[in-house]
C-alpha cells in the first residue's frame, strides 16, 4: 500500500469486507469479525454484573457473543486473564428473541409486574436457570411464569436453600453460571412500568454479588439508570456505582475497521501484506481467524500511517481542514465524545462506494470528498437509529430542520411552541422523562442522549453526526443532508 498501487482493489476490499448493517438482531456474529476492544474485557468478566452503552457500542452483539460456545473459546483464548472459559455455562434471562420457557415476554413481564414485586419476577427466572439440571427433586413445582413467581414468594427458605446448593455446585466443578439480560428498553412502554422493572433487576444484581458462581449480568442503555432517584433502594449504589461502559475511543475503532479488512476472505491477503509492507507487521491467526497485531490495536502513530495509505494525509489539498484519521470519528461523535462503531463502519463503507476523486491524479483509495460524504451517509443512519430507540425525538427535531447552530436555547423552544404539540408525545412509547416540565425537561432528555450540547453561553449546538442527519445548518461545517 506505500506506493498507492492498488487504490481501485482497496476500494473493492471496503466494500466487500464491510457489512451493509453491523446490527446483530439476534444472530451469532462471524468469529472472524468478532473483535474486542481492550475496555471491553472487563465488561466480560463473571464480576462485571452491570454493562451500560449507547446504541450500537455492544451490548447486544456481547450478550450473543457470550450464548456461544465457540465465541467462548476464543475469548478464553485471547483474554487468559478472564474467567471466560468454554465450561462457562450461560443462560438468556430476558432478551429481543421471544423464549417463553427461559423468560416472559413483554406483555408478559408488564402483566406480572402490576401483581407482584419485579424483583421476585427476576429471582424466579434467575432460579429456573440455575436449577436446570441439577436432581429431580429440585424442580420447580410451578409451570406457568405467575406460578412460579407465587411460589418463589411464598418459599423463600427453599428459594434460598435451592440457589445455595446451586451454587456449590457450580463452584465445585470451577464453572460461572452467567445469567444474561439485554433489550431491557422493550420491557415496557411507560416510564413509572420501566423504572420499577429496572429497579427490581438491579436489586437481583446486589442480591447475586454475594454468590460465588451464579452471575446475573444486565445489558442496559445508560438513559435507564442514570436516574438515580427513580430507581433508588437500600444499597443500590453498590450496583450502579459498578457499571462497566462500553466505550469506543478512537484506537480500537480503527482495531475494528483493521479486524475486518484482514479477515474479507478473498482480497484480505491484499491489506494484511500492506501492513507488513508498511510497518514490518505479521497477522497471526486463531481457529482460521486472523487476530489484529498489537501495536495496529493500540499505537496511534501506526494506526495513522496505515489509514492515510488508504485515504492520502489531508482533509483538502492541504493541511487547513485537518487529517482524516482524526477528522472521521471526530464527526462521528456525540457530545460525550462516544462513536457507535456502526456508524464509523458505515461512514467508511459509504466512502468506498462513493468513489469521487478530487482530481484524475488523485492516487489514494479513499478522497477527502468521499469521506465527508461517507459521514452524510452514516449520520442518517445514526438518526434512524436513534428515532428507533425514541420516537419522540424525530418528532421535536423536525421543527427545528434549516436552523442555524449555535443558537439560543429560545430559538428552539420556540419551534415546539404549542401545548398540543408536546401533548402528541405523550402517546409515544417512553415519552421524554421529563416532559411535564415543558420544554425544559425536554432540553435535559435531548442533552442526556448526547444530541444537545449546553454551551458556556447558554446557546445549543450539536455535534455533526446528529447536526447533518436532523438538517440543521452550521457555517463551514460538513453540508446537511435532506430529510425523507
Amino acid at each position: 500500500m506505500t506506493d498507492y498501487r492498488f487504490p481501485q482493489e482497496i476500494r473493492e476490499l471496503i466494500r466487500a469486507a464491510l457489512p451493509q448493517d453491523t446490527s446483530v438482531s439476534g444472530q451469532t456474529p462471524d468469529l472472524r469479525y468478532t473483535y474486542i476492544p481492550t475496555g471491553h474485557s472487563k465488561a466480560l468478566h463473571s464480576n462485571a454484573m452491570l454493562v451500560s452503552g449507547i446504541r450500537g457500542a455492544g451490548k447486544s452483539f456481547w450478550w450473543t457473543v457470550m450464548q456461544s460456545d465457540e465465541h467462548r473459546q476464543m475469548l478464553a483464548h485471547l483474554l487468559p486473564k478472564s474467567d471466560i472459559g468454554k465450561n462457562t455455562k450461560v443462560s438468556v434471562g430476558f432478551g429481543e428473541r421471544t423464549a417463553p420457557d427461559d423468560y416472559p415476554d413483554k406483555d408478559n413481564l408488564v402483566q406480572l409486574s402490576r401483581e407482584f414485586d419485579p424483583s421476585q419476577i427476576w429471582r424466579s427466572i434467575v432460579l429456573r436457570h440455575v436449577i436446570k439440571g441439577m436432581a429431580e427433586d429440585l424442580a420447580l413445582p410451578a409451570s406457568s411464569w405467575t406460578d412460579t413467581v407465587k411460589w418463589v414468594i411464598a418459599n423463600p427458605e427453599s428459594v434460598e436453600q435451592l440457589l445455595v446448593r446451586a451454587d456449590q455446585e457450580l463452584d465445585q466443578a470451577n464453572v460461572y453460571h452467567l445469567i444474561l439480560f439485554d433489550a431491557l428498553d422493550r420491557a415496557a412502554d411507560d416510564w413509572p412500568t420501566m423504572l420499577k422493572i429496572i429497579r427490581g433487576l438491579l436489586q437481583v444484581l446486589l442480591e447475586f454479588r454475594s454468590y460465588r458462581r451464579i452471575r446475573p449480568k444486565a445489558f442496559v442503555r445508560p438513559d435507564l439508570i442514570e436516574d438515580t432517584k427513580a430507581i433508588y433502594f437500600p444499597d443500590s449504589l453498590k450496583v450502579l456505582n459498578q457499571k462497566v461502559e462500553l466505550r469506543w475511543p478512537r484506537t480500537d475503532l480503527y482495531g475494528l475497521l483493521w479486524q475486518y479488512l484482514g479477515n474479507e476472505p478473498n482480497k484480505g491477503n491484499l491489506f494484511r501484506e500492506g501492513c507488513k509492507e508498511i510497518l514490518n507487521l505479521s497477522w497471526n491467526q486463531y481457529n482460521n481467524v486472523w487476530t489484529v497485531p498489537d501495536v495496529m490495536r493500540t499505537e496511534e502513530d501506526a494506526q495513522e500511517t496505515i489509514f492515510h495509505s488508504i485515504t492520502g494525509h489531508w482533509m483538502s489539498r492541504d493541511h487547513r481542514r485537518g487529517f482524516p484519521y482524526t477528522w472521521l470519528p471526530s464527526h462521528l461523535g456525540d457530545t460525550s465524545k462516544q462513536v457507535s462503531p456502526r456508524s464509523f463502519l458505515s461512514a467508511i463503507r459509504h466512502t468506498a462506494e462513493d468513489n469521487q476523486r478530487p482530481g484524475d491524479d488523485y492516487k489514494y483509495a479513499l478522497s477527502y470528498e468521499s469521506i465527508r460524504k461517507g459521514v452524510q451517509k452514516a449520520s442518517k443512519i445514526r438518526v434512524q437509529e436513534m428515532e428507533e430507540d425514541y420516537p419522540w425525538v424525530g418528532r421535536l427535531m423536525e421543527p427545528l430542520k434549516g436552523l442555524m447552530v449555535p443558537c439560543s436555547f429560545e430559538e428552539i423552544a420556540s419551534q415546539w411552541k404549542g401545548k398540543k404539540f408536546l401533548d402528541q408525545l405523550k402517546e409515544v412509547k417512553l415519552p421524554p422523562e421529563h416532559l411535564e416540565e415543558g420544554p425544559d425537561g425536554i432540553r435535559r432528555d435531548i442533552e442526556s442522549l448526547g444530541i444537545f450540547e449546553r454551551m458556556t453561553d447558554g446557546r445549543v449546538n450539536l455535534t455533526d453526526v446528529y447536526r447533518v442527519g436532523y438538517g440543521l445548518g452550521r457555517k463551514g461545517g460538513v453540508k446537511a443532508v435532506a430529510r425523507e
